[in-house]
């Protein structure tokens, strides 16, 4: 798999020592993974839906709170200070590990779906208008389409959306045609959560920037299963949430170009983002506190940063590979399920395989693979628009992290014979 992007270098210190990868060894590491659901053994492969958490983000924010718990950037006692540098500390980890230029360029929201509202909105108040275009395509999750959308309409700007091929790819032809001297924007996710797709992101951000257009990266599903380097990338905006990346739900990152975000207006107003207050008038804070308004979630930026820490503790090339190996033999163990179809065939692809069985509702094989202590996500997978484009209403998904093996895709392929037992 070549996702067009690689590790890069870091401005900022080396991360922890790290040791070599086993996926059977890092199990114990995720406590939840121990547990037996309906008395049998939990195969969790709902990871495109939200990762386990290492035992080490747990006790990081546990830690904060026992002993450091306070407001940030106000204070002037100890515990205020240690607070803002574990806070500040947590940002230049995430700077490390996407590789950005500065730290400032590292904006803590609530997760991605905020970081895509935060840039579409400020986009409106900035000046969006009737005739203007934004790019967008098939693939998307509902969170980097309906905020577009949202804002097209309270302006009369228009959404252009890029098709896809019937296997899923996104169509690159079709993408330079509908970039135009009217485009304000290009926002496109780097791998679907519905099909595992990965786009080439860097050729979507050269020809963009050949036209002088920004875009914005949807790295939810990407920043877990991919190296990401924002530079090499060379994206104007890049977005993820906490939670898909083994760390706590609620904190997240909008990664902007300082150049991009000092041109942005702020969304929220209150607390930070301030520098002084009149009657009069607002002056508004540099980046990145600009941009996050109010008391921010510090225990989820914690946590975060214990996750990032215990990634770069792993040797994330072999996790990667390991991710690769599992997902083929999943679609090769999947294929040979009788009545199961894969859905979405494109290459390259990560970390998901979708699948529909025959005269059976995704629900209801989600339903009975939980009862064989297999967790899978059945739905649309706030998807609608693909799932039209389909010709489907939903799929079973199954999506894969590092703590998964081999016996969680037998155990599901098993599963699916009790399916086929039970309604088929």
């Amino acid at each position: 798999m070549n996702p067009g992007v690689g590790l890069g270098a870091s401005s900022v210190g080396a991360g922890p020592r790290v040791r070599p990868f086993d996926p059977a060894s890092v199990v114990p590491d995720f406590p939840v993974l121990s547990q037996l659901v309906h008395g049998k053994p939990l195969s969790y492969l709902d990871n495109a839906a939200t990762t386990q958490k290492p035992l080490a983000v747990v006790e990081g924010i546990s830690h904060f709170y026992l002993h450091d718990n306070a407001n940030i950037h106000r204070g002037v006692h100890l515990l205020s200070e240690r607070a803002t540098a574990a806070y500040e500390g947590a940002r230049q980890a995430v700077q490390r590990f996407i590789n950005a230029r500065e730290a400032r360029e590292v904006v803590f929201v609530r997760g991605t779906t905020e970081a895509i509202n935060l840039v579409a909105q400020s986009l409106v108040r900035s000046g969006l208008k009737e005739g203007d275009e934004i790019v967008v395509s098939v693939l998307e999750h509902h969170s980097n389409f309906v905020p577009w959308k949202m804002a097209a309409e309270a302006t009369g700007a228009r959404l252009r959306v890029v098709p896809i091929t019937d296997a899923g790819d996104l169509r690159l032809d079709q993408y330079e045609r509908v970039l135009t001297s009217r485009t304000r924007i290009v926002a496109l996710g780097h791998v679907s959560n519905a099909l595992g797709t990965v786009n080439p992101v860097a050729e979507i951000v050269r020809l963009a920037h050949e036209r002088g257009i920004p875009v914005l990266i949807d790295g939810a599903q990407a920043v877990a299963h991919l190296p990401v380097d924002v530079q090499a990338i060379d994206c104007d905006f890049y977005a993820f949430s906490g939670h898909k990346l083994y760390g706590p739900t609620g904190i997240g990152v909008l990664y902007g170009k300082a150049g991009r975000l000092d041109a942005l207006p702020p969304w929220q107003g209150g607390g930070d983002m301030i520098r002084s207050v009149t009657l009069e008038r607002v002056d508004y804070n540099t980046l990145p506190a600009k941009f996050e308004a109010g008391t921010p979630d510090i225990a989820g930026a914690i946590g975060l940063e214990a996750a990032i820490r215990y990634l770069e503790g792993l040797d994330r090339a072999a996790a990667f590979a390991h991710e690769e190996e599992l997902l083929g033999y999943a679609i090769e163990r999947l294929e040979r399920v009788p009545g199961v179809r894969l859905v979405g065939r494109g290459a390259p692809r990560t970390s998901i395989v979708s699948f529909v069985m025959d005269e059976i509702h995704p629900h209801d094989i989600g339903t009975i693979l939980d009862g064989e202590g297999v967790a899978i996500r059945a739905g649309h997978h706030c998807c609608q628009p693909l799932m039209h484009r389909l010709g489907l209403g939903a799929t079973a998904r199954a999506s894969f992290a590092f703590y998964n093996r081999k016996e969680d895709v037998d155990r599901l392929a098993d599963a699916l014979d009790r399916v086929r037992e039970v309604l088929g």
